[in-house]
Protein backbone atom coordinates (compact mmCIF):
# COMPACT_ATOMS: atom_id res chain seq x y z
CA UNK A 1 0.00 0.00 0.00
CA UNK A 2 1.28 3.59 -0.57
CA UNK A 3 1.33 6.22 1.59
CA UNK A 4 -2.04 7.72 2.15
CA UNK A 5 -2.50 11.16 0.43
CA UNK A 6 -3.38 13.12 3.63
CA UNK A 7 -1.38 15.36 6.10
CA UNK A 8 -0.82 14.31 9.74
CA UNK A 9 -3.18 16.43 11.35
CA UNK A 10 -1.68 15.64 14.48
CA UNK A 11 1.21 18.64 13.33
CA UNK A 12 -1.65 21.12 11.95
CA UNK A 13 -3.25 22.13 15.16
CA UNK A 14 -6.41 19.55 13.98
CA UNK A 15 -6.87 16.95 16.51
CA UNK A 16 -5.10 13.60 15.64
CA UNK A 17 -6.20 9.65 16.65
CA UNK A 18 -6.01 8.75 12.84
CA UNK A 19 -8.52 11.63 12.08
CA UNK A 20 -7.78 11.71 8.45
CA UNK A 21 -9.14 8.59 8.22
CA UNK A 22 -12.09 9.16 10.31
CA UNK A 23 -12.82 12.25 7.48
CA UNK A 24 -12.64 9.87 4.66
CA UNK A 25 -15.11 7.43 6.47
CA UNK A 26 -17.24 10.67 7.08
CA UNK A 27 -17.31 11.60 3.18
CA UNK A 28 -17.57 8.34 2.19
CA UNK A 29 -20.38 7.85 -0.45
CA UNK A 30 -23.28 5.41 0.37
CA UNK A 31 -22.14 4.51 3.51
CA UNK A 32 -25.08 5.60 5.70
CA UNK A 33 -26.15 4.78 9.37
CA UNK A 34 -27.54 1.04 8.96
CA UNK A 35 -24.43 0.33 6.85
CA UNK A 36 -22.07 1.72 9.41
CA UNK A 37 -24.03 -0.41 12.46
CA UNK A 38 -23.78 -3.38 10.17
CA UNK A 39 -20.01 -3.05 9.64
CA UNK A 40 -19.38 -2.05 13.25
CA UNK A 41 -20.17 -6.05 14.81
CA UNK A 42 -17.25 -7.12 13.48
CA UNK A 43 -14.52 -4.46 13.15
CA UNK A 44 -15.42 -2.23 16.24
CA UNK A 45 -13.20 0.06 15.23
CA UNK A 46 -14.70 1.44 11.86
CA UNK A 47 -11.32 2.66 10.46
CA UNK A 48 -10.24 -1.08 10.14
CA UNK A 49 -12.72 -1.09 7.04
CA UNK A 50 -10.03 1.11 5.32
CA UNK A 51 -7.60 -1.42 5.52
CA UNK A 52 -9.64 -4.48 3.53
CA UNK A 53 -8.79 -5.46 0.16
CA UNK A 54 -11.61 -5.32 -2.53
CA UNK A 55 -13.12 -8.79 -2.52
CA UNK A 56 -13.31 -8.57 1.50
CA UNK A 57 -15.43 -4.94 0.86
CA UNK A 58 -17.28 -6.83 -1.68
CA UNK A 59 -18.40 -9.91 0.37
CA UNK A 60 -19.27 -7.07 3.04
CA UNK A 61 -21.98 -6.12 1.01
CA UNK A 62 -20.54 -2.26 0.61
CA UNK A 63 -21.67 -0.40 -2.46
CA UNK A 64 -19.48 -0.09 -5.47
CA UNK A 65 -18.84 3.56 -5.10
CA UNK A 66 -18.05 2.79 -1.47
CA UNK A 67 -15.59 0.30 -2.54
CA UNK A 68 -14.09 2.34 -5.14
CA UNK A 69 -13.11 5.49 -3.09
CA UNK A 70 -11.49 3.78 -0.14
CA UNK A 71 -9.62 1.60 -2.88
CA UNK A 72 -8.50 5.27 -4.27
CA UNK A 73 -7.36 6.04 -0.49
CA UNK A 74 -5.34 2.92 -0.26
CA UNK A 75 -3.70 3.72 -3.62
CA UNK A 76 -2.56 7.33 -2.76
CA UNK A 77 -4.91 8.38 -5.33
CA UNK A 78 -5.41 12.18 -4.67
CA UNK A 79 -7.15 13.10 -7.66
CA UNK A 80 -10.53 10.76 -6.73
CA UNK A 81 -13.51 12.98 -5.13
CA UNK A 82 -13.11 11.28 -1.98
CA UNK A 83 -9.57 11.92 -1.41
CA UNK A 84 -9.71 15.33 -2.89
CA UNK A 85 -12.33 16.40 -0.81
CA UNK A 86 -11.33 15.09 2.62
CA UNK A 87 -8.00 17.22 1.81
CA UNK A 88 -10.13 19.71 1.15
CA UNK A 89 -11.89 19.22 4.71
CA UNK A 90 -8.40 19.70 5.83
CA UNK A 91 -7.15 22.35 4.90
CA UNK A 92 -10.33 24.27 5.23
CA UNK A 93 -10.35 23.67 9.09
CA UNK A 94 -6.59 24.30 9.13
CA UNK A 95 -6.98 27.99 7.08
CA UNK A 96 -10.27 29.07 10.09
CA UNK A 97 -8.82 27.33 13.02
CA UNK A 98 -11.50 25.15 13.28
CA UNK A 99 -10.82 21.55 14.82
CA UNK A 100 -11.87 18.07 13.72
CA UNK A 101 -12.92 15.98 16.87
CA UNK A 102 -13.62 12.18 15.44
CA UNK A 103 -15.02 9.82 17.21
CA UNK A 104 -11.86 7.81 18.62
CA UNK A 105 -10.72 10.94 19.80
CA UNK A 106 -10.03 11.02 23.82
CA UNK A 107 -11.84 14.06 23.48
CA UNK A 108 -15.37 12.78 21.96
CA UNK A 109 -17.65 12.85 24.49
CA UNK A 110 -18.46 8.96 25.52
CA UNK A 111 -22.43 9.82 25.67
CA UNK A 112 -22.62 11.35 22.53
CA UNK A 113 -19.86 8.35 21.14
CA UNK A 114 -23.13 5.52 21.83
CA UNK A 115 -25.93 7.28 21.00
CA UNK A 116 -27.67 6.04 17.73
CA UNK A 117 -26.39 7.16 15.02
CA UNK A 118 -23.33 8.69 16.63
CA UNK A 119 -21.21 11.29 14.31
CA UNK A 120 -17.94 10.07 13.47
CA UNK A 121 -16.41 13.56 13.47
CA UNK A 122 -17.36 17.15 15.32
CA UNK A 123 -16.17 19.94 14.17
CA UNK A 124 -15.32 22.80 16.53
CA UNK A 125 -14.19 26.32 17.70
CA UNK A 126 -13.56 27.19 20.83
CA UNK A 127 -12.81 25.01 23.89
CA UNK A 128 -13.23 20.81 23.12
CA UNK A 129 -12.57 20.25 26.81
CA UNK A 130 -15.99 21.49 27.17
CA UNK A 131 -18.07 18.81 25.41
CA UNK A 132 -17.17 16.47 28.87
CA UNK A 133 -18.53 18.11 31.70
CA UNK A 134 -21.94 17.79 32.65
CA UNK A 135 -24.62 19.17 30.46
CA UNK A 136 -28.29 20.58 30.33
CA UNK A 137 -29.80 20.91 26.69
CA UNK A 138 -32.45 24.04 27.01
CA UNK A 139 -34.29 24.07 23.74
CA UNK A 140 -37.79 25.83 22.29
CA UNK A 141 -39.78 28.02 20.65
CA UNK A 142 -37.99 30.24 17.90
CA UNK A 143 -40.92 32.73 18.45
CA UNK A 144 -40.78 32.26 22.03
CA UNK A 145 -42.79 35.23 24.57
CA UNK A 146 -41.02 37.49 26.75
CA UNK A 147 -41.71 35.18 29.51
CA UNK A 148 -40.25 32.39 27.91
CA UNK A 149 -37.22 33.90 27.13
CA UNK A 150 -36.60 35.49 30.99
CA UNK A 151 -37.15 31.92 31.96
CA UNK A 152 -34.35 30.73 29.10
CA UNK A 153 -32.15 33.16 30.54
CA UNK A 154 -32.75 32.78 34.09
CA UNK A 155 -32.67 28.95 34.27
CA UNK A 156 -29.54 29.13 31.81
CA UNK A 157 -27.85 31.14 34.28
CA UNK A 158 -28.47 29.90 37.54
CA UNK A 159 -27.96 25.93 35.97
CA UNK A 160 -24.56 27.49 34.74
CA UNK A 161 -24.20 28.59 38.05
CA UNK A 162 -24.50 25.01 39.74
CA UNK A 163 -21.75 23.76 37.47
CA UNK A 164 -24.29 22.20 33.98
CA UNK A 165 -22.86 23.30 31.43
CA UNK A 166 -25.75 24.76 29.17
CA UNK A 167 -25.97 23.22 25.43
CA UNK A 168 -28.67 24.52 22.72
CA UNK A 169 -28.79 25.07 19.15
CA UNK A 170 -28.14 28.90 18.75
CA UNK A 171 -31.73 29.34 17.16
CA UNK A 172 -33.64 32.25 17.19
CA UNK A 173 -35.58 32.58 20.93
CA UNK A 174 -35.13 30.45 23.45
CA UNK A 175 -31.68 29.23 22.04
CA UNK A 176 -30.46 32.28 21.81
CA UNK A 177 -31.67 33.48 25.06
CA UNK A 178 -30.10 30.35 26.93
CA UNK A 179 -26.89 30.92 25.68
CA UNK A 180 -26.94 34.56 26.63
CA UNK A 181 -28.07 33.52 29.95
CA UNK A 182 -24.64 31.49 30.39
CA UNK A 183 -22.23 33.75 28.84
CA UNK A 184 -23.90 36.55 30.87
CA UNK A 185 -23.74 35.02 33.97
CA UNK A 186 -19.80 34.15 33.19
CA UNK A 187 -20.15 30.57 32.52
CA UNK A 188 -19.42 28.71 29.30
CA UNK A 189 -21.85 27.75 27.01
CA UNK A 190 -22.48 24.63 23.98
CA UNK A 191 -23.69 25.60 20.37
CA UNK A 192 -24.46 22.59 18.46
CA UNK A 193 -25.49 24.44 15.04
CA UNK A 194 -26.66 22.34 11.64
CA UNK A 195 -24.36 24.06 9.20
CA UNK A 196 -20.66 24.50 8.79
CA UNK A 197 -18.75 26.84 11.32
CA UNK A 198 -17.90 29.22 8.92
CA UNK A 199 -21.41 29.59 7.72
CA UNK A 200 -23.43 30.70 11.18
CA UNK A 201 -26.68 30.36 11.34
CA UNK A 202 -29.24 32.51 11.73
CA UNK A 203 -27.02 35.39 10.45
CA UNK A 204 -28.85 37.36 13.38
CA UNK A 205 -26.79 35.47 15.91
CA UNK A 206 -22.99 35.89 14.18
CA UNK A 207 -22.59 38.03 17.33
CA UNK A 208 -23.69 35.31 19.87
CA UNK A 209 -21.80 32.88 18.06
CA UNK A 210 -18.37 34.98 18.31
CA UNK A 211 -19.14 34.86 22.11
CA UNK A 212 -19.78 31.43 22.25
CA UNK A 213 -16.40 30.62 20.77
CA UNK A 214 -14.68 33.00 22.74
CA UNK A 215 -15.92 32.13 26.04
CA UNK A 216 -17.75 28.14 25.28
CA UNK A 217 -17.64 25.95 22.14
CA UNK A 218 -19.23 26.00 19.22
CA UNK A 219 -20.04 22.36 17.43
CA UNK A 220 -20.75 21.07 13.92
CA UNK A 221 -21.10 17.22 12.15
CA UNK A 222 -21.01 19.18 8.99
CA UNK A 223 -17.78 20.44 7.77
CA UNK A 224 -16.89 24.11 6.57
CA UNK A 225 -18.31 25.73 3.71
CA UNK A 226 -22.14 23.43 4.11
CA UNK A 227 -25.04 25.42 4.21
CA UNK A 228 -28.10 24.99 6.84
CA UNK A 229 -30.58 23.19 5.22
CA UNK A 230 -34.06 22.06 6.89
CA UNK A 231 -32.85 18.47 7.30
CA UNK A 232 -29.80 19.15 9.27
CA UNK A 233 -31.72 20.75 11.93
CA UNK A 234 -33.20 17.31 12.91
CA UNK A 235 -29.66 15.85 13.05
CA UNK A 236 -28.15 18.72 15.33
CA UNK A 237 -30.78 18.05 17.79
CA UNK A 238 -30.23 14.14 18.56
CA UNK A 239 -26.50 16.07 19.34
CA UNK A 240 -27.83 18.44 21.94
CA UNK A 241 -29.71 15.84 23.25
CA UNK A 242 -26.46 13.38 23.29
CA UNK A 243 -24.33 15.64 24.97
CA UNK A 244 -26.72 16.54 27.49
CA UNK A 245 -27.73 15.13 31.12
CA UNK A 246 -31.65 15.77 30.42
CA UNK A 247 -33.77 18.32 28.33
CA UNK A 248 -35.07 21.58 29.22
CA UNK A 249 -37.92 22.88 27.19
CA UNK A 250 -38.91 26.11 27.60
CA UNK A 251 -41.58 26.62 25.10
CA UNK A 252 -42.56 25.11 22.42
CA UNK A 253 -45.53 24.79 20.01
CA UNK A 254 -46.79 20.95 19.57
CA UNK A 255 -45.16 21.05 15.87
CA UNK A 256 -41.99 22.75 17.51
CA UNK A 257 -38.90 20.89 17.03
CA UNK A 258 -37.99 21.48 20.47
CA UNK A 259 -40.79 17.88 20.28
CA UNK A 260 -37.97 16.25 18.62
CA UNK A 261 -35.47 16.68 20.67
CA UNK A 262 -37.23 15.84 23.50
CA UNK A 263 -38.07 12.89 21.68
CA UNK A 264 -34.28 11.73 21.00
CA UNK A 265 -34.16 12.93 24.54
CA UNK A 266 -36.20 9.78 25.63
CA UNK A 267 -34.42 7.58 23.41
CA UNK A 268 -31.35 8.22 24.25
CA UNK A 269 -32.28 7.99 27.98
CA UNK A 270 -31.77 11.08 29.15
CA UNK A 271 -33.78 13.13 31.36
CA UNK A 272 -37.33 15.80 30.00
CA UNK A 273 -38.05 18.39 31.81
CA UNK A 274 -41.04 20.48 30.82
CA UNK A 275 -42.11 24.82 31.95
CA UNK A 276 -45.69 24.58 32.11
CA UNK A 277 -47.12 28.46 30.88
CA UNK A 278 -50.68 30.20 30.46
CA UNK A 279 -53.20 27.30 28.87
CA UNK A 280 -53.89 29.86 26.20
CA UNK A 281 -50.53 30.54 24.80
CA UNK A 282 -49.68 28.19 21.41
CA UNK A 283 -45.89 28.14 22.61
CA UNK A 284 -47.05 26.30 26.17
CA UNK A 285 -49.04 23.77 24.33
CA UNK A 286 -45.94 21.82 23.77
CA UNK A 287 -44.59 21.20 27.30
CA UNK A 288 -48.02 20.59 28.51
CA UNK A 289 -48.09 17.73 26.02
CA UNK A 290 -45.06 16.43 27.18
CA UNK A 291 -45.84 16.89 31.36
CA UNK A 292 -48.78 15.08 29.90
CA UNK A 293 -46.40 12.39 28.65
CA UNK A 294 -44.51 12.16 31.91
CA UNK A 295 -41.84 14.83 31.42
CA UNK A 296 -40.84 16.29 34.99
CA UNK A 297 -42.67 19.35 35.06
CA UNK A 298 -40.10 22.29 36.22
CA UNK A 299 -41.15 25.51 38.32
CA UNK A 300 -37.44 25.91 39.67
CA UNK A 301 -33.50 25.04 39.42
CA UNK A 302 -33.89 22.41 42.37
CA UNK A 303 -36.58 20.54 40.34
CA UNK A 304 -34.18 19.93 37.86
CA UNK A 305 -31.37 19.15 40.18
CA UNK A 306 -33.45 16.75 42.16
CA UNK A 307 -34.05 14.58 39.66
CA UNK A 308 -30.56 14.33 38.11
CA UNK A 309 -29.61 13.60 41.86
CA UNK A 310 -31.29 10.67 41.93
CA UNK A 311 -30.77 9.52 38.78
CA UNK A 312 -28.28 10.30 36.80
CA UNK A 313 -25.35 10.30 40.01
CA UNK A 314 -26.42 6.63 40.81
CA UNK A 315 -26.31 6.06 36.53
CA UNK A 316 -22.76 7.95 36.69
CA UNK A 317 -21.48 5.38 39.28
CA UNK A 318 -23.05 2.63 37.08
CA UNK A 319 -20.95 3.79 34.71
CA UNK A 320 -17.78 4.49 36.39
CA UNK A 321 -18.16 0.47 37.80
CA UNK A 322 -18.32 -0.42 33.71
CA UNK A 323 -22.04 -1.15 34.08
CA UNK A 324 -23.10 -1.96 30.17
CA UNK A 325 -26.54 -1.54 31.57
CA UNK A 326 -25.82 2.44 31.68
CA UNK A 327 -28.32 4.67 29.63
CA UNK A 328 -25.23 5.59 27.42
CA UNK A 329 -23.39 2.70 27.48
CA UNK A 330 -23.59 0.27 24.23
CA UNK A 331 -27.61 -0.39 23.37
CA UNK A 332 -28.23 -3.50 24.53
CA UNK A 333 -30.17 -6.04 22.67
CA UNK A 334 -33.56 -6.38 23.37
CA UNK A 335 -36.70 -5.31 21.54
CA UNK A 336 -36.49 -1.92 20.79
CA UNK A 337 -32.83 -1.85 20.17
CA UNK A 338 -31.51 1.11 21.99
CA UNK A 339 -33.64 1.41 25.10
CA UNK A 340 -31.99 2.20 28.28
CA UNK A 341 -32.13 0.11 31.42
CA UNK A 342 -34.20 2.34 32.83
CA UNK A 343 -36.78 1.47 30.09
CA UNK A 344 -35.64 -2.60 30.00
CA UNK A 345 -36.85 -2.85 33.34
CA UNK A 346 -40.10 -1.27 32.66
CA UNK A 347 -40.59 -3.43 29.66
CA UNK A 348 -39.57 -6.70 31.57
CA UNK A 349 -42.19 -5.61 34.35
CA UNK A 350 -45.10 -5.68 32.46
CA UNK A 351 -47.17 -8.70 31.25
CA UNK A 352 -49.75 -9.10 28.54
CA UNK A 353 -52.77 -7.98 30.86
CA UNK A 354 -52.66 -3.92 32.14
CA UNK A 355 -50.76 -3.19 35.37
CA UNK A 356 -50.76 -0.23 37.17
CA UNK A 357 -48.35 2.16 37.62
CA UNK A 358 -48.46 1.73 41.25
CA UNK A 359 -48.04 -1.45 40.42
CA UNK A 360 -44.91 -1.00 38.29
CA UNK A 361 -43.04 1.68 40.01
CA UNK A 362 -43.43 -1.04 42.71
CA UNK A 363 -41.67 -3.52 40.61
CA UNK A 364 -38.73 -1.59 38.86
CA UNK A 365 -38.02 1.13 41.74
CA UNK A 366 -38.55 3.82 39.53
CA UNK A 367 -40.20 7.40 41.01
CA UNK A 368 -43.16 8.20 39.43
CA UNK A 369 -41.77 10.85 36.68
CA UNK A 370 -39.35 8.06 35.83
CA UNK A 371 -41.70 5.57 35.14
CA UNK A 372 -43.64 8.07 32.86
CA UNK A 373 -40.86 8.78 31.02
CA UNK A 374 -40.10 5.15 30.18
CA UNK A 375 -43.83 4.53 29.44
CA UNK A 376 -43.79 7.14 27.15
CA UNK A 377 -40.40 5.67 24.98
CA UNK A 378 -42.06 2.09 25.02
CA UNK A 379 -44.84 3.81 23.25
CA UNK A 380 -43.23 5.65 20.79
CA UNK A 381 -41.30 2.52 19.97
CA UNK A 382 -44.03 0.38 19.76
CA UNK A 383 -43.72 -2.04 22.60
CA UNK A 384 -45.91 -1.03 25.00
CA UNK A 385 -49.89 0.72 24.79
CA UNK A 386 -51.87 2.41 27.77
CA UNK A 387 -54.71 0.16 28.67
CA UNK A 388 -57.99 0.68 31.12
CA UNK A 389 -56.45 -0.47 34.49
CA UNK A 390 -52.79 0.36 33.39
CA UNK A 391 -49.80 -0.31 30.79
CA UNK A 392 -49.53 -3.73 28.98
CA UNK A 393 -47.10 -4.85 26.54
CA UNK A 394 -48.03 -5.32 22.88
CA UNK A 395 -44.86 -6.86 21.59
Amino acid sequence: MTDQPFPDTRASGVSGCNTAEWLLLSCLPKFGRRLRRDLSTAYPNLTDVLALNPATLKALGLPSETSAAIQAWQDGDRQHPVAAKVATIQRDCERLGIAVIASSDPLFPDPLRHIHDAPLVLYTQGDPHLLSPDQIGVVGSRHATRAGLDHARTFAAELSRRNLVITSGLALGVDGAAHAGALDAGAPTVAVIGCGLDRVYPSQHRRLAARVIAQGLLVSEYPPGTPARAAHFPQRNRIISGLSRGILVVEAGLKSGSLITARLALEQGREVFAIPGSVHSPVARGCHHLIKQGARLVETVDDILEELGTWWSFQGDDRAAGNPESPVAAPVATPGAGLASREIAVFEALGYDPQSTDALSSATGLSADQLMQALLLLELQGLVSAAPGGFLRIA
